[in-house]
């Protein structure tokens, strides 16, 4: 059991006990875990990688066996019965301990297998995957990798639940049952499509045109250090139609380009945009930058991977973003 777990071992114990007395297996206990999550048996089926048949009869034997029906299935979609809630957050916790194990018994065999789902943020996800992605698949064959571009929020929730593995976003995230784990700083860089003559040009933050600043919608993270950045709430409030709020980078600079429009984007967005290069430019000491981080639950237990992952991340980064002597850390929240 790993240190910092908050369900007591003997619990877990007795929980083992008690499912070789009732004859539960693990498996019944993914089929209801992946009904409870798609809301459909064959979605359900199809996740799990067997037949609906097969999954709609070990689940029905699981509900026998604990004589009680953990779903209602006249809902569309399907939902848990109140009996079924109860014993929801208890299924995960022990399917979870299952996996932990056998991610133990991997380590000591010296073995990589199993799954990795991963969320990223949409404003690093363009930019990052593109530079690891491909040569940790090729370098663990024998791990299936799921990738989600979601928001920081939803990456959040989807950690509470144990419905992806890990997140890659920006730091720093208090939140209870969960652990941060930095990776890199990535300063903030200005795109301004106007005409600069001074192609040397270090902006200062006052520098910057509010009148012509361009946003994404507010439930990204870039956009709240944006506005940290420049003061935003301190200073005159900016014509509503000078504003665009877009839910993707790439588009904002796409469309920044055409109408002489100016932003702050990280420079990760910044080095791959060769065709925006020129209207680019560093911003003065100290730089304000962005702490980009994994997040976890506090007890998943993949530790090799997670170091595999960590490490493949800051490889991949090091030669585009260089270190900066003073830096100034903008929080997303």
């Amino acid at each position: 059991m790993r240190e910092g777990l908050k369900i007591p071992s003997f619990i877990i114990t007795i929980l083992a006990i008690q499912l070789l007395m009732m004859s539960i297996t693990i498996n019944q206990i993914k089929y209801v875990l992946a009904i409870h999550k798609t809301g459909s048996f064959s979605e359900a089926a199809k996740d799990c990688f067997v037949t609906q048949s097969t999954l709609s009869t070990m689940v029905k034997k699981l509900e026998n066996a604990l004589e009680i029906e953990l779903f209602d299935r006249k809902t569309k979609p399907i939902e848990l019965t109140p009996e079924g809630k109860k014993l929801i957050p208890q299924f995960k916790v022990v399917y979870n301990e299952s996996e932990n194990l056998t991610e133990l018994v991997q380590e000591t065999k010296k073995e990589f297998t199993g799954s990795l789902n991963i969320g990223v943020i949409p404003t690093l996800a363009p930019f990052l995957l593109p530079l690891f992605l491909d040569s940790l698949i090729k370098d663990f064959p024998e791990i299936d990798f799921s990738v989600f571009e979601i928001t920081t929020d939803k990456i959040i929730e989807r950690i509470k639940l144990r419905e992806i593995d890990v997140g890659i976003l920006s730091l720093p995230i208090i939140e209870k049952e969960t652990k941060c784990i930095p990776l890199f700083q990535e300063e903030f860089m200005v795109y301004d499509a106007r005409e600069i003559s001074n192609k040397a040009k270090r902006y200062r933050v006052e520098d910057i045109d509010i009148d012509r600043l361009w946003l994404l919608e507010e439930s990204h993270c870039l956009t709240n250090q944006i506005e940290k950045i420049c003061l935003l709430k301190k200073k005159r409030k900016v014509k509503n139609n000078l504003i665009l709020k877009s839910s993707s980078l790439l588009t904002i600079l796409n469309l920044i380009q055409k109408s002489n429009g100016v932003t702050l984007i990280p420079k990760l967005a910044a080095e791959q945009n060769k065709e925006a290069k020129k209207n680019i430019f560093p911003l003065e000491s100290p730089v304000p930058v962005r702490e980009v981080g994994l997040i976890i639950h506090e007890n998943y237990n993949k530790k090799r991977i997670l170091d595999v992952l960590k490490n493949t991340i800051q490889k991949s980064v090091a030669p585009i973003l260089g270190k900066s002597k003073k830096v100034k850390v903008i929080n997303p929240f």
